[in-house]
């Protein structure tokens, strides 16, 4: 049986070769938070109802807004029981 020969070559095209050497750790890392870039995703059944991200935070918003006023319903009361020794 022939075994291939060893191939060791580079196997990137020309315009995947970077300069490390000249690169610039955190370059846009102060621009991304300033503007605010995280990322989230829908799923695509959700997205279809809602036109932009103006209208996605509009609706979280009156969410969030809703379960902050309602919290209230939801928590029991304080109850201050005496512990008693069980016989």
């Amino acid at each position: 049986m022939k075994t291939k020969p060893n191939d060791n070559r580079d196997d990137l095209r020309p315009e995947y070769n970077f300069d490390y050497s000249k690169a610039v750790r955190g370059k846009y890392c102060k621009r991304l938070l300033q503007e605010g870039a995280n990322v989230i995703v829908l799923e695509p059944d959700v997205a279809e109802v809602f036109g932009d991200s103006a209208t996605v935070n509009k609706a979280l918003r009156l969410l969030l807004d809703f379960s902050r006023s309602t919290q209230h319903l939801t928590k029991r009361p304080a109850t201050n029981k005496k512990k008693t020794a069980h016989r």
